[in-house]
């Protein structure tokens, strides 16, 4: 199978003029977050059958992909194509090519993070550094502090009076966390970028109070030496009918400012039947309790915070359509009007229209077992000694637990299956078997050695093992140094840093098509 390429030049035109088009690395998150293009988005090779579907829901969108020379591109593109992609590409030069004509930027979710610095040195976002911060909390009785992030990240730590309000429920709760215009409101997340957007959401609503963000957040209380707190669990409260009032007259008009079309369920209809021929994504933007509960048909989970904090997680078609949905008429308008400034064409489902009444959890990716032959759980334990296994991980759920024995191999890296000693047969597998069932024809064309399939993966066996086995080197996941407690203060300051050069580096690229709005 051939596929055509497409140069770097051309392919930020159809950026800057706002096409439809997405970019997929093909390599491990690890190498993706040292050097990647502005808009590309990570897809391992290991992991297209499980996520493009989600990422690219029109089967004739225009696809390009790449690698830095690691010849992952005809064998990922195969594999897009044989999915029933129509339009797939390879990024002529890939990485190094693309390098000669535009910027490469560091770490994840970078459009997201390039914004929110955007925003802070265009609207100034009121801040104050963790001493300020530190002494506030200690001596001001009318102040709140408001964790900006996902509840889980904010479980595992957080600064003295923090409570969760991730930033996609702050339009909707403000109102009824702090009533009062005299107090005080603390934003705070990990690090720069959900401290900034939080408190400018609430400036942008109108909010009377004063409201700062925490500045650098969660690293920079730990570089300035104070202590955090470990599993809290306090979160916002119910919304009041006063509360929801204030919220809504709020959101509607930020919304308004920002440009943001309110549609109704015939228009909703009309994009369906045009879905072949232009990219639509739908979101339900409340929590994902909410979401489980009820939601209307075909929509998906994306909390309104993160879903801006990290577009790229749940969208990777640039110049596709957005809808939106609530049902309270804040926290879709108040995201949109953020993903328009952010370039997206996002726009909000009228509240009321759709009936939230689909309470069908989202169906687990199944892959359908692979051409090897397949082995269970109980042939292999009375065997064992006869076959070397492979699991294809990713490398976190292997450190937390594998089969005993299992060697660690990353699906782009085929050739480390040289790294597993002996000739015996292999058995791959994984945590529910379906990454590896995606890998078994891959593998079996890539190693001389009889390839099985362990049915179910890891879950059946039983007691796991976390002793190591690293047939490939384990950097198929970047270690984000502002999640968890055990980062070193240099990379957290080293984070910081990037952070802030990221508004010059968005300048000297010329393809974000960003708008902030006054």
């Amino acid at each position: 199978m051939s596929f055509e390429n497409i140069s770097s030049s051309a392919l930020r035109a159809l950026w800057r003029n706002g096409a439809e088009v997405a970019l997929f690395d093909l390599r491990e998150e690890g190498p993706y977050s040292l050097a990647h293009p502005f808009w590309a988005v990570s897809l391992p090779i290991a992991q297209i059958e499980l996520r493009i579907r989600a990422l690219v829901p029109r089967w004739k969108a225009q696809i390009v992909v790449y690698d830095d020379g690691e010849g992952l591109t005809r064998r990922g593109a195969a594999r897009i194509a044989a999915l029933g992609y129509t339009n797939v590409s390879i990024l002529e030069g890939g990485l190094a090519a693309y390098g000669d004509v535009g910027e490469v930027f560091r770490d994840v979710n970078v459009p997201s993070k390039a914004f929110g610095e955007l925003v802070e040195a265009i609207r100034h976002t009121p801040s104050a550094g963790a001493e300020e911060i530190k002494r506030l909390i200690e001596t001001e009785p009318d102040l709140v502090v408001l964790d900006g992030r996902r509840f889980e990240e904010y479980r595992t730590m957080s600064i003295p009076r923090g409570r969760s309000v991730p930033n996609g429920e702050l339009a909707l709760r403000v109102h009824d966390i702090a009533p009062r215009p005299e107090t005080t409101i603390v934003i705070n997340c990990a690090g720069r970028t959900r401290s900034i957007i939080g408190t400018q959401t609430l400036v942008n609503l109108g909010l009377p109070n004063r409201v700062l963000a925490l500045r650098n957040g969660t690293i920079g209380w730990t570089l300035a030496g104070q202590a955090l707190e470990r599993g809290k669990t306090e979160r916002f409260p119910a919304t009041t009918v006063q509360g929801h009032a204030r919220a809504r007259s709020a959101a509607q008009d930020y919304a308004e400012r920002a440009g943001v079309p309110v549609i109704d369920a015939a228009t909703l209809a009309a994009w369906r039947e045009e879905a072949a021929d232009r990219t639509l994504y739908l979101f339900d933007v409340r929590t994902p309790e909410e979401f489980l509960s009820g939601h209307p048909a075909g929509f998906i989970s994306a909390p309104g915070g993160q879903l801006v904090q990290a577009t790229d997680e749940w969208v990777a078609v640039r110049g596709g359509r957005l809808v939106l949905f609530d049902d309270d008429g804040v926290r879709a308008r108040s995201t949109a009007a953020w993903l328009r400034q952010l370039g997206w064409d996002a726009v909000v489902l009228a509240e009321g229209e759709i009936a939230a009444d689909d309470v069908t959890p989202p169906s687990p990716v199944i892959i359908e077992p692979p051409p090897v032959p397949l082995i269970s759980v109980e042939t292999l334990k009375a065997d064992r000694e006869n076959f070397e296994i492979v699991d294809l991980g990713p490398s976190p759920l292997y450190r937390a637990g594998h089969i005993p024995g299992a060697w660690f191999l990353a699906g782009s890296q085929l050739g480390d299956l040289a790294n597993i000693p002996g000739t015996a047969p292999l058995v791959i597998t994984s945590a529910d078997g379906n990454l590896a069932a995606a890998h078994a024809a891959d593998i079996a064309a890539a190693t001389p050695r009889p390839v099985l399939w362990l049915q179910g993966g890891n879950k059946g066996w039983g007691t796991l093992d976390t002793a190591p086995g690293w047939a490939s080197a384990p950097e198929d996941v970047y270690k984000r140094p502002y999640e968890g407690t055990d980062n070193q203060a240099v990379a957290m300051q080293a984070y910081i840093d990037w952070e802030l050069q990221l508004v010059a580096q968005l300048a000297n690229d010329g393809v974000s098509n960003f708008h902030v709005i006054r």
